[in-house]
């Protein structure tokens, strides 16, 4: 089907130059990346793809290629000259202690995490209170690796709290290893798992259950196509090859299966995910597997098991949520009674703390929290200290020790206790971000209007005193996808640019979950360009409503956020100055052939469902609706990592070798490529600055503005 002609290593050459800092840069000579002729024909469509070569990304011209970009590009932004000004800042801004919320083991001691201000990786700490008083480290990620790159990514006691099981993940890839330590001691065991992937460590006995892949062949480690998720249960001081298989699939090798064991009541549950949009849920009765929930067209969880009754948070019949039960003896659906019907707002979590079950609500994106009896009557709201985000932290059998931190885009998490007696919240911790006074910056909640006339909600977050006069700097965030909400939350780095004049706009896109099932839905499969309309008509917004104009708007999104960048980009080049696609889903003609893409279906569809579903991706498919014709672009830098085997670099190799042989104007498009590092989640803070350094400079010299430095 095509012929390949790979360049020589030596003909991969580099020459680059960049204008003073004035926002104007002069057109840049780019690598020449490998290409071949490969035409794919898809429902009797062709679709070249001559950058085919990239997805080999172990390979010797791949390589080479990496090396001729990640210089152009740190050539370019080594001659920015506040760009070391800008480390130093958002250094000194992340130099606070940040903490996470408290829990009680297994063992009758508190844990919780701890950042002192620039470690790589959160600290575990132990302690006879929840304060934290007398505490001793527990575990330190930091001392598993020299450079950070080895993140704590789960932790588990036995259910006697004789034993914690560990989880890690090294250079951000999603490939999971589990240890066991003694907890008393911190000594390790010999039990080790490897190759596991999208799981924790269940426990139930004298072992867990977990979820791992065949190993990968070797090479292909990172891209491979996952199949064959399988739950094994791992009895201590037995190797790793003596695992028992509890469950498996061999008909259904693109599901996920997870084990959960209950809390209150030692039954077992496993998931089962990746063809839908929720999850199937099975329960193991005498030896023998169960349908509890039978398709994945609902989410579905259990909350516990009590007194032989399962309680459930599931979709089915409620888009936005509701509560139900079921008997163990007859746990299937048909059986099921309501407890707590669906409300006005998205519930978004549930847990029992003794017999109150404690929910938390979304509205209009925002945290709600409410107490219910174990009968399902509303007993009280949780008083809130404003406008944020909330994560709880209860047990059942503590119903005395309650829990929750709270976060906004002016507020880090501050962590509260409640007394269920009196009502009353109490502030046990709350950090303090050096050299910032946030009450100086204030946020709005608006709402606009997409093209079809939906009212889209976003978050205005800037500093007091601003003038309409359309002359602000943007940086507007998106996701719109797979049910993720984008709640408020707080990141130390943002306050440089909001310091500096810069309006933060995020915006809550349909696709994501932030008002039900029927949101999402509206932003998936054929229905995906309500996702990108509603980007679009967040720019509209701001620049109609007099808050900035297209020559300060940035734009940035990650992952699926990189696939909204790419996509309204292509479509709408005159809207914005500055772009940062973002380990993005890029070729939407392939996505599905890569490690877990397939995954991905149930939002996206894939050009093997049918004619109209491939032309409708071909329609918007970054890497292949990008204009050739003179059109000018925004100044764009493409990122991404060697060890992203969620999004596998080959999207942003090809998008970026596309967009730099394009006839795009002036403005750089550059690509950063990372090293040692994944999608994102366990990123050392050193590469997490040293990432926001770089997209910082590169915005406010492309936008022509010189930030201003507090003393």
């Amino acid at each position: 089907m095509r012929k390949t002609h790979l360049l020589t290593l030596g003909s991969i050459m580099l020459t680059a130059t960049l204008a003073g800092c004035t926002g104007k840069t002069a057109r840049l000579d780019y690598p020449e990346a490998p290409k071949d002729n490969t035409v794919d024909t898809i429902f009797g469509m062709e679709v070249a793809d001559p950058y085919r070569p990239l997805e080999n990304d172990t390979s010797a011209v791949t390589a080479a290629w990496v090396e001729a970009e990640n210089a152009l590009t740190q050539k370019y932004l080594s001659q920015i000259p506040y760009r070391g000004k800008i480390r130093e800042s958002l250094t000194a801004l992340s130099d606070y202690v940040k903490r996470g919320l408290p829990w009680k083991g297994n063992d009758g001691r508190w844990y919780f995490s701890e950042n002192d201000g620039l470690r790589n990786q959160s600290v575990i700490y132990r302690a006879d209170n929840p304060k934290g008083e007398g505490r001793e480290v527990f575990l330190d990620p930091n001392t598993l690796s020299d450079d950070g790159t080895v993140a704590l990514t789960g932790i588990s006691q036995s259910k006697d709290g004789k034993y914690t099981a560990y989880t890690i993940s090294r250079s951000g890839s999603d490939w999971t290893e589990i240890y066991v330590m003694e907890t008393a001691t911190g000594k390790l065991t010999e039990d080790h798992i490897e190759w596991a992937k999208f799981t924790g460590a269940a426990w139930d006995g004298d072992g867990f259950y977990y979820s791992a892949y065949p190993r990968p062949e070797a090479g292909k480690e990172n891209s491979q196509a996952n199949e064959n998720h399988t739950v094994y249960y791992h009895k201590l001081g037995t190797p790793q090859a003596d695992d028992t298989i509890v469950f498996s699939d061999p008909k259904a090798p693109l599901h996920f299966h997870t084990a959960q064991v209950a809390e209150s009541q030692p039954v077992t549950f496993v998931y089962i995910g990746g063809e839908g949009i929720g999850e199937a849920v099975k329960v193991r009765r005498d030896g023998v597997w169960t349908d509890m929930a039978p398709d994945q067209d609902y989410n579905t969880s259990v909350i516990d098991v009590i007194d032989n009754k399962i309680y459930i948070f599931t979709t089915y019949g409620a888009p936005k949520g509701r509560i139900m039960t079921a008997d163990l003896a007859r746990p299937g659906r048909d059986s099921w009674k309501e407890l707590i019907p669906e409300a006005e707002g998205v519930l978004t979590g549930a847990a029992f703390s003794g017999d109150d079950l404690w929910l938390t609500y979304e509205k209009d994106a925002a945290s709600q929290v409410e107490i219910h009896s174990m009968d399902g009557k509303k007993k009280s709201d949780v008083k809130l200290p404003g406008y944020g985000s909330v994560g709880l932290s209860i047990d059942r059998k503590h119903p005395e020790d309650v829990f929750y931190a709270f976060t906004s885009f002016t507020s880090p998490s501050v962590l509260y206790s409640y007394n269920p007696a009196t009502g009353e919240s109490a502030e046990i911790f709350s950090p303090e971000v050096k050299g910032v006074d946030l009450s100086e910056y204030v946020t709005e909640q608006v709402f606009y209007p997409s093209a079809d006339g939906t009212e889209i909600p976003m978050f205005l977050t800037y500093k007091k005193g601003l003038k309409r006069d359309g002359k602000n700097p943007v940086y507007l965030y998106g996701y719109g996808g797979f049910n993720v909400s984008l709640t408020p939350s707080f990141s130390p780095y943002r306050m440089f640019m909001l310091d500096n004049g810069v309006i933060y706009a995020q915006a809550n896109l349909r696709g994501g979950s932030e008002y039900g099932e029927e949101w999402h839905q509206a932003g998936t499969k054929q229905n995906k360009l309500n996702v990108f309309n509603d980007f679009i008509a967040a720019a509209e917004y701001l620049v109609k409503e007099n808050y900035t104009n297209p020559e300060l708007i940035t734009i940035e999104g990650g992952s699926n956020g990189g696939l909204l960048v790419g996509a309204t980009v292509n479509m709408r080049p005159d809207l914005f100055k500055v772009a940062f696609p973002r380990v993005g889903v890029m070729d939407m003609m392939r996505y599905h052939l890569f490690t877990i893409g397939w995954n991905w279906a149930s939002d996206y569809g894939t050009s093997a469902d049918s004619p109209e579903m491939a032309r409708y991706l071909l329609g918007y498919s970054p890497l292949h609706t990008i204009r050739n014709d003179g059109t000018p672009y925004p100044a764009i830098m493409v990122t991404t990592a060697d060890h992203d085997d969620r999004v596998v670099p080959a999207h942003s190799f090809k998008y970026a070798a596309a967009l730099q042989a394009a006839d795009t104007g002036d403005a750089p498009k550059l690509i950063r490529i990372d090293s040692k590092a994944g999608h994102g989640a366990g990123k050392p803070v050193a590469k997490v600055i040293d990432e926001y350094a770089d997209i910082y400079s590169f915005m406010f010299h492309n936008l022509g503005i010189e930030p201003r430095f507090s003393e």
